[in-house]
C-alpha cells in the first residue's frame, strides 16, 4: 500500500452538525453538498469552498436520507419521525410533508423527478413497506395526494423481519432496485409492485448502495467488511474490495478507475478504541485491481458517509464524530496515471507501428 499516491490540499472541515452524519451527497452539477445526520437538520453547502448556504428546518427525528433532483429544484429528506419532505432547493421552505407507517429509512427520485419512492421501517403492527409518490413538478403542491400511489409490503420471512437499507430507481424507472439487512438485493416492478428479481451479494448487512452517474455499474457496502461491484444490466458480480472493518460507504470515481470506501469499528465500541486501531479512515483501492493503493486520515469515529464530486476533483467523508471533511485532490493526484498499458501516444498512428516492423521484417530478407 502506497499511500504518499494521493495528494491533497488542507481539508475543509464543515462544523455545522450537532451530532453524527448519515448521509452525504453532492447534486448532479457538483457545486451543491448536501448533508443529513441525526440532529433533525439538513445542511447545504457551497463544495467549492464549504460555505453553507442553507438548512431545511422541520424533521423531528434523524434524517437518514436525502436525495436531490436532476435540476436541483427539489429536495426530499427521509426521517425517522416518520415522514418523508419535499423541499424547495432555492428557498429552504417545505413543500409538502409525506406520512410513512414507520421510520423512514431511504427517499429517490424516480428520472424525470416527477414521482419519487420511500423505504420505511417496521414499526408496531405495520412491516415494512415501499412507497411510491406522483409529484409532478409542473402541478400545484396542493394537488399531490397524501397517500403513495403504489404501497408495497414486506412481509416477514420465517418469522423475522428483513429491513430494508436502501432505494435506487434503475434507468427509465424501470425498477426499483431495494438492498435489505439480510445482505439481499431486490428488484421490484414500479407499476406492479411485483417482485422481478432477488439475488444474495452478502451473508451480512448492506449498509449502503451506490451507482455511478449513467447507472451502468453499483457498488454495494456491507457490514461483511467486504465492498462489491457489480453490472446492473445482468447483475453479474465483477470485483470484490476487501477490508479489515465494515464497511459504512463506497464510492466510484467518475474520472478515474478508482473506488473509496469508509467505515470503521462500530460506534458503540468507539471510545475504547483509539483512532487508528479502529480504521476510521477513507481507504482508495484500485477499480480492476482490486488493490488498496492510499488511505485518508482525519475523523475519530466510524465513516458513515461518502461523495465523491461528479467532476472527481473533491471528496467529502461524514462521520459519526459529526464533522463532514471536504478534500478537495492536488492537481499531482488529478494528473496521476494509473499504472495501466496505455494506447498510442496522440499524433502516432498503430498502423505506423506495424509499417516500422514490417520494413525490418523485409530489410532482414533481403539480406539473407
Amino acid at each position: 500500500m502506497v499511500g504518499s499516491m494521493i495528494f491533497f490540499k488542507r481539508p475543509i472541515l464543515l462544523k455545522g452538525h450537532e451530532r453524527s452524519i448519515t448521509v452525504v451527497k453532492f447534486n448532479f452539477d457538483g457545486d451543491l453538498l448536501f448533508t443529513g445526520s441525526k440532529d433533525h437538520i439538513p445542511s447545504v453547502w457551497r463544495s467549492e469552498n464549504g460555505e453553507r448556504l442553507g438548512t431545511f428546518s422541520g424533521h423531528k427525528g434523524t434524517i437518514w436520507d436525502l436525495d436531490v433532483c436532476r435540476f436541483t429544484k427539489r429536495v426530499l429528506t427521509a426521517s425517522a419521525d416518520m415522514s418523508a419532505k419535499l423541499w424547495d432547493c432555492e428557498t429552504g421552505e417545505c413543500i409538502k410533508t409525506f406520512t410513512n407507517p414507520g421510520p423512514v429509512r431511504g427517499v429517490a427520485w424516480a428520472d424525470g423527478s416527477n414521482m419519487f419512492a420511500t423505504i420505511s421501517d417496521p414499526f408496531v403492527e405495520h412491516n415494512a413497506q415501499i412507497s411510491v409518490y406522483d409529484v409532478p413538478e409542473n402541478d400545484d403542491p396542493s394537488d399531490y395526494s397524501d397517500s403513495p400511489r403504489l404501497e408495497i409490503e414486506l412481509p416477514k420471512i420465517d418469522g423475522k423481519r428483513v429491513n430494508p437499507t436502501n432505494i435506487v430507481w434503475l434507468n427509465l424507472n424501470e425498477a426499483l432496485f431495494v438492498t435489505f439487512d439480510n445482505g439481499s438485493i431486490r428488484l421490484y416492478d414500479p407499476v406492479t409492485g411485483e417482485e422481478l428479481d432477488e439475488f444474495f451479494p452478502h451473508e451480512k448487512k448492506i449498509n449502503r448502495v451506490k451507482f455511478n452517474q449513467d447507472k451502468t455499474l453499483f457498488i454495494t457496502s456491507s457490514a461483511d467488511f467486504t465492498s462489491k461491484l457489480y453490472d446492473v444490466v445482468d447483475l453479474r458480480h465483477l470485483k470484490t474490495y476487501k477490508t479489515s472493518a465494515p464497511v459504512n460507504d463506497a464510492v466510484m470515481s467518475e474520472t478515474k478507475d478508482h473506488i473509496l470506501l469508509g467505515g470503521g469499528q462500530e460506534a458503540m465500541s468507539v471510545t475504547t478504541t483509539s483512532g487508528k486501531a479502529g480504521k476510521f479512515e477513507t481507504r482508495f483501492f484500485h477499480l480492476v485491481y482490486e488493490e488498496e493503493f492510499g488511505t485518508v486520515k482525519g475523523h475519530f469515529g466510524p465513516i458513515n458517509a461518502l461523495a465523491i464530486n461528479p467532476n472527481g476533483r473533491c471528496y467529502a467523508s461524514g462521520a459519526e464524530d459529526g464533522y463532514i471533511r471536504l478534500h478537495h485532490f492536488d492537481k499531482s493526484y488529478l494528473d496521476m496515471k494509473d499504472p495501466v498499458p496505455e494506447g498510442p501516444v496522440d499524433g502516432e498512428d498503430e498502423d505506423d507501428d506495424d509499417d516500422e516492423e514490417k520494413e525490418e521484417e523485409g530489410s532482414d530478407d533481403d539480406s539473407d
